[in-house]
């Protein structure tokens, strides 16, 4: 497969991305195996820009290293620098499922109460309010009552 092409301003910007990065990829004595490959295949898919360590003193192996992988790979060459290797590749879309019987979820909301005394500044609370509960005009969380339906309604339904 064809290597991606980045221009010098995107591989900037992404060598300046890998720079905190620690490698997830560990190329030992027996070289670039297919079980190298297949590890830097699936760093690629879950982090997309992954630095790879070569234990290698050799220069031109790490060279030929590098290449190998961006071109089996299909990911873009970023930096070689010293031992490491850095490669990027776009991450795949991932499939959204949704779940019909889904609930809502909690929600954080910020309420802010205010001091008996005017000239202190108000106190901001993050509350935590679950599916099942409301939040009152008071700023107090209380939990939701089904809704009530009269004896005379349910026997007509």
């Amino acid at each position: 497969m064809p290597q991606i092409q980045l221009t010098p301003a995107q591989r900037k910007e992404h060598r300046s991305e890998a720079h905190h990065l620690d490698p997830v990829v560990m190329v030992g004595g027996d070289g670039l195996t297919a079980n190298v490959k297949k590890e830097a295949d699936a760093a690629l898919n879950a982090h997309g820009l992954i630095k790879v360590r070569v234990f290698s003193d050799d220069r031109a192996a790490r060279e030929a290293m590098f290449q190998t992988l961006a071109d089996e790979l299909n990911a873009a060459p970023i930096q070689h620098i010293g031992k490491l290797l850095v490669l990027w590749r776009p991450m795949p879309e991932r499939e959204k499922t949704v779940d019909e019987d889904r609930m809502a979820g909690p929600r954080d909301i910020k309420v802010l109460k205010y001091s008996k005394r005017g000239g202190q500044r108000p106190e901001v609370k993050t509350l935590r309010v679950l599916g099942n509960q409301r939040l009152t005009a008071g700023g107090s969380v209380k939990r939701s009552k089904p809704k009530q339906i009269s004896i005379k309604k349910q026997s007509q339904t």
